[in-house]
């Protein structure tokens, strides 16, 4: 195995790693900045409930990852400066678009709810969760403001 295909693979290692340490968000967990403050709270029943897919941020997380592994690979080709420089833009490159291709293939199943409130307003909010939790007519709760909303129970 040549030490450029060991560095690419630990490349794809690592790139995968770093987006698979991130908790999974869910309608029942908060982050530290949600927990200890106050938050809106609308009552409503459920109009429509619809399997989505929720696919990541595009943080270029993946890409810069794999770009600067890539690159440093890239660097170990060839005999003279002129070789190892277009061996680390060519492996920059194909490492950014394996960074890329990692951190946009992990898809979270989700659920979109769309819930007429109370005050007559219809809002749809888009969560990680199963189309089976929520059913048309259900009792719920709009925790959350403009920026960060959840349904539940």
């Amino acid at each position: 195995m040549s030490a450029v295909f060991r560095t690419m693979a630990l490349a794809a290692c690592i790139a995968g790693l770093t987006t698979a340490c991130t908790p999974a968000r869910t309608s029942t967990s908060y982050s530290s900045s949600e927990a200890m403050r106050p938050q809106t709270v609308m009552f409503g029943r459920v109009a429509a409930v619809r399997q989505v897919d929720i696919r990541p941020g595009q943080t270029r997380l993946g890409m810069g990852t794999g770009a600067i592994l890539g690159g440093i690979a890239g660097s170990q080709l060839g005999g003279g400066t002129a070789a190892n420089i277009a061996g680390g833009v060519a492996g920059a490159v194909a490492g950014g678009a394996l960074g890329s291709a990692l951190q946009g293939s992990q898809r979270t199943h989700g659920i979109e709810i769309t819930v007429t409130l109370d005050e007559g307003q219809t809002v749809a909010i888009v969560q990680p969760g199963d189309i089976s939790e929520f059913r048309v007519g259900d009792r719920v709760r709009v925790v959350g403001d403009s920026e960060n909303a959840r349904v539940t129970r």
